[in-house]
């Protein structure tokens, strides 16, 4: 878990000012040591102390050595993620605390809550609280255990304030325990500013798993009708091929058995021919639909090229419907996209065989031209026409494929049934003025 800024720069100077004790403690110690040696009273400082005391400049430098020491373990022990080894790193800064507190002949045992600040810091559980009260009470008795031990060695700080008179010893007195206060204020600020540090973490991941949990459930939402519209999208696509390959097919066929049925009689020979060409064009629409089924292009668009697949689709129809389709291309692009060629072949297609369902027509032309920009495309046959064009599932999705391509649609009666698509273009290809009957 992320500390705060401020948790850290506390946790430093938490450090800060224990050196600062530290440094000032062990300053005076030396200082009255140096007094006490000056002032040829040493005789009686000893016959007051338990044991010989170090000198001033061991006592002073080790003093800076072990707190050096204690702070670079510290800065270990609370950068290392090693899951063992940060034990490791505990107990030695135990260790060097105690020793510590052994140089300054127990004057200040502030260090240990130096030691508690490390633990907690690292701690992350569901009883941080307990966790540092028994902290507490386990590192101050191990601290009082020690420091029994060395107790017959060391010189208490009593007998270096008895050197001073009432009044001075009653001021240095009075800043030991006001370090010791300033300790603890500090020590119970940083405990503070750490335990609000887990709470907020803790509402900021839970906030974070609320969201979370709302991302997912409006992403279950967008799959879920992601998944309904594409549904919906394969089902008009598989209904207009279909509608598309089968409509065509089944209106040629029904065509071509009506003149079958009028020729029977007076034309067998023509009848039988006739036949032929109802059967190749049914065998034809059965694996338009197998394609469609499976999302494939018609048969002629994947074995011939565009336009041979076009005058090849507008012959077999004619030749099993009977109409007369003629084409008058005035320009072409040669750069037309796959969709593009699908919904120009779906477009005549869908015009053939409404001409011919709807309007009876005999002849349709189909007039292709237009610029670098835009093709545009005319079917107009001879048929019946209509006054009040209702859209029907064809038209529909004639429109509807029109706008995958983003072009129009227009339609009307003049003398039969005109319909009118244009289609935009990426890019303009190379016009090719060609004219050719089917």
């Amino acid at each position: 878990m992320s500390k705060s800024i401020k948790v850290t720069g506390m946790h430093t100077l938490l450090y800060v000012y224990n050196g600062f004790v530290i440094f000032i403690l062990t300053a005076f110690m030396c200082m009255t040591q140096d007094k006490i040696v000056q002032s040829m009273v040493a005789r009686s400082f000893l016959e007051d102390a338990i044991s010989v005391p170090t000198s001033s400049a061991t006592m002073f430098y080790t003093a800076i050595f072990l707190f050096g020491a204690l702070i670079f373990i510290s800065r270990l022990y609370r950068k290392n993620e090693h899951k063992y080894f940060k034990y490791v790193l505990l107990a030695l800064e135990i260790i060097v605390c105690m020793f510590l507190l052994r140089n300054l002949n127990l004057s200040y045992d502030g260090l240990v809550l130096l030691v508690v600040a490390d633990l907690m810091y690292r701690y992350h559980g569901h009883y941080q609280e307990i966790t540092l009260l028994a902290a507490m009470i386990l590192l101050y008795f191990i601290a009082n255990y020690n420091m029994a031990i060395f107790q017959t060695k060391i010189i208490s700080f009593s007998a270096y304030v008895s050197y001073y008179n009432v009044t001075t010893q009653a001021i240095i007195l009075a800043l030991r325990n006001t370090f010791y206060s300033i300790n603890i204020v500090l020590f119970v600020f940083y405990l503070v500013m750490l335990i609000k540090n887990t709470h907020e973490e803790k509402e900021r991941i839970r906030l974070l798993n609320e969201q979370l949990e709302e991302a997912n459930q409006r992403l279950l939402a967008y799959a879920i009708e992601s998944e309904q519209i594409a549904e919906t999208r394969e089902r008009n696509r598989l209904a207009r091929e279909i509608h598309d390959t089968l409509g065509h097919a089944l209106t040629g066929i029904i065509a071509g058995l009506d003149a079958c049925i009028m020729t029977l009689d007076i034309a067998p020979e023509i009848t039988k021919k006739q036949l032929n060409k109802i059967r190749d064009t049914a065998k034809k629409g059965i694996v338009d639909v197998r394609r469609s089924v499976k999302k494939l292009r018609p048969d002629d668009l994947e074995k011939l090229p565009f336009q041979e697949a076009l005058r090849q689709m507008t012959k077999n129809y004619s030749e099993s419907s009977g109409m007369e389709i003629t084409f008058d291309i005035f320009s072409w692009s040669d750069n037309l996209r796959q969709d593009q060629e699908d919904v120009i072949y779906r477009v005549l297609q869908e015009s053939l065989t409404n001409a011919n369902r709807h309007g009876h027509a005999t002849k349709v032309k189909i007039t292709i031209g237009g610029d670098e920009k835009y093709l545009i495309i005319v079917i107009a046959d001879n048929g019946e026409g209509c006054e009040d064009v209702k859209q029907g599932f064809g038209l529909r999705h004639m429109r509807e494929r029109l706008e995958l391509l983003h072009g129009t649609v227009h339609y009307w009666s003049d003398a039969g049934f005109i319909v009118e698509a244009m289609i935009p273009l990426n890019q303009g290809g190379k016009n090719n003025d060609k004219n050719f009957d089917s």
